[in-house]
């Protein structure tokens, strides 16, 4: 026994307790993961049960029953309408324009923007994280299969080009794809950096056009509305074509890229 105590040399010990230290770290990480990963469940619990029992649901139904919704909560409006994006983005299939734009008629274009946005880019790196640390099982909850293979080939390979374009137009599930995109290898950072460039100019236009909803005059607003709807209609009409061309033609470059 003396013998065996004796044959531990001063680097073995210091190796030993290096191990002991890695392993209370990785304790310590783990017990933190878990411990975010609760609050950010009971987060979008509490938020899911929070929209349904204020009747959120039936006031998405058109842009000025949304706008009186958040309206009833004054003076907490403006904390109201950045929750309410943000649980939009997690929770909700709702796009952000429509609400960004009531935002805008109510509390004008630059506070619509910028809670629009704060809201939008926190909620888009949460799926991300979220996607990342409990990997598939959470990602089947919320992407079917046949969304994940047509988009998880792409993502792997030109992941900042096509999520530069996807966040541009208008015809790609972006939150959907934030989520796809944490099961690529792209970094954290990465995806930060293309979130913060390439999500706010939608966002912009729409809080723009709702804050100048009562400054434009009557046929202004029938113009900007018909060229709306004009754009919708193309979108979905046109929309599908559009994304394949885009996905082809990524593919052709990373093809064209093997080839070099």
């Amino acid at each position: 026994m003396l013998r065996q105590f004796l044959s531990f040399s001063p680097s073995r010990v210091i190796k030993c307790l290096s191990r002991l230290n890695d392993k209370e770290v990785s304790f310590t990480k783990s017990r933190q993961r878990i411990l975010f990963l609760t609050a950010a469940g009971l987060l979008i619990v509490g938020g899911g049960w929070f929209l349904y029992s204020t009747g959120f649901f039936q006031a998405a139904s058109s842009q000025e029953s949304l706008r009186a919704y958040i309206d009833d909560f004054a003076p907490y409006s403006h904390l109201c309408f950045f929750l309410l994006q943000f649980l939009s983005v997690v929770l909700a299939p709702i796009p952000s324009n429509i609400t960004a734009a009531a935002g805008g008629v109510l509390f004008g274009t630059w506070p619509s923007f910028f809670l629009t946005f704060a809201a939008v880019v926190a909620g888009s790196l949460l799926l991300f994280w979220l996607a990342r640390v409990l990997g598939r099982d959470f990602a089947g909850r919320f992407v079917s299969r046949k969304l994940s293979e047509k988009y998880q080939q792409i993502l792997q390979t030109k992941a900042p080009v096509f999520l530069t374009l996807a966040f541009l137009f208008p015809f790609f599930p972006d939150d959907l794809l934030c989520i796809l995109a944490g099961l690529s290898s792209l970094s954290f950072r990465r995806f930060a950096v293309i979130v913060l460039l390439a999500r706010p100019w939608g966002l912009l236009f729409a809080s723009a056009l709702g804050g100048a909803a009562f400054h434009i005059s009557p046929w202004a607003m029938v113009l900007i509305g018909v060229a709306g709807l004009v754009l919708f209609l193309l979108g979905m009409k046109y929309g599908d074509q559009i994304e394949a061309a885009i996905l082809k033609r990524l593919s052709r470059r990373k093809g064209n890229d093997a080839a070099c």
